[in-house]
């Protein structure tokens, strides 16, 4: 029965998604409104396909451009993260040699990032900025690499760079920038497989982290069943708040943090709870992290 699900559902992601790229290629030379719009509309499609059902609490920002930061667990988080809104992805050079990957990416108009170039987040900071200067909501993965799903790794100050660049704010990131840019956290954890929870020791079969492959990681997740996933949006912030990228990094990795502690626990949020960051020694030695591969940024 799971092989039957895992064959019907590629079989129509790949029915839904090559008739419609034609569509998104011309929606990028024709409508930049729609670009923005119709990968949207296509990954509900998807998340329902593969019988992902969301659980949204808060929502993003629709008349400004957004900096979304968030947490992130398995390749799934694209289509989750496009299903709650219109966005973009920072993504790492590499992903646009990925076979069929990279169109998808370029269709979506991820920004793409060189992080072996020093010059190279000049280049990047400039078109973030730009696209936030025309309203996008550009998403950056910020722990770099995908977990287990049952912890948020630590939070890479350097992949801040580029979007709080030494001298550069919301006010003057970009000519023609005509509305305040603010950042809002996504905290997502997935929670139910076929209607029962999912515990710590079952909780990976949805992540994609260390190296596993990616062929055979989706074939088995979507063999295994429906999803649920519950996401937390957190309120937005102006990006001119922030001192700097290691400011931005420090407050936005603590709401997130919290954020998917209270998920995983159902805490409700009166209840006080201490969240500390894991420390240097035992992040170095953490199952979760990925050395390549993953996701759009990693």
């Amino acid at each position: 029965m799971g092989t039957f699900r895992a064959a019907s559902i590629v079989t129509g992601f790949f029915a839904l998604t090559v008739p419609l790229m034609p569509v998104q290629a011309a929606l990028l030379r024709v409508s930049p409104k729609g670009a923005r719009r119709f990968p949207h509309w296509y990954h509900r499609q998807v998340c329902r396909l593969f019988g992902i059902r969301l659980h949204i609490e808060g929502a993003v920002a629709q008349d400004r451009p957004v900096l979304l930061i968030s947490n992130h667990t398995s390749w799934l988080d694209i289509t989750v993260l496009s299903a709650v809104a219109p966005v973009s992805f920072i993504a790492k050079k590499e992903v646009a040699r990925w076979p069929f990957v990279k169109w998808l990416a370029k269709l979506q108009r991820s920004v793409f990032v060189d992080r072996e170039r020093r010059g190279a987040v000049g280049e990047t900071t400039n078109e973030i900025m730009a696209r936030l200067a025309t309203g996008d909501t550009v998403v950056l993965f910020a722990e770099g690499t995908s977990s287990d799903g049952n912890r948020v790794l630590p939070f890479k100050t350097s992949l801040f760079a580029a979007a709080k660049p030494p001298g550069k704010t919301g006010a003057d990131a970009g000519a023609g920038a005509s509305k305040e840019v603010v950042v809002q956290t996504l905290s997502l954890v997935y929670t139910r497989l076929h209607g029962v929870p999912l515990n710590r020791w079952v909780r990976p079969l949805v992540g994609w982290f260390g190296d596993m492959e990616m062929q055979s990681h989706a074939w088995e997740l979507l063999k295994a069943g429906p999803l649920d996933v519950k996401i937390r949006i957190g309120a937005p912030i102006a990006l001119d708040t922030f001192a700097d990228r290691k400011d931005l990094a420090r407050r936005t990795e603590a709401e997130i943090r919290e954020n998917v502690v209270r998920l995983l626990r159902s805490y409700p949020d009166d209840l006080p709870i201490a969240v500390t960051a894991p420390p240097a020694e035992a992040r170095a030695g953490a199952r979760p992290a990925r050395s390549s591969g993953g996701a759009l940024f990693r």
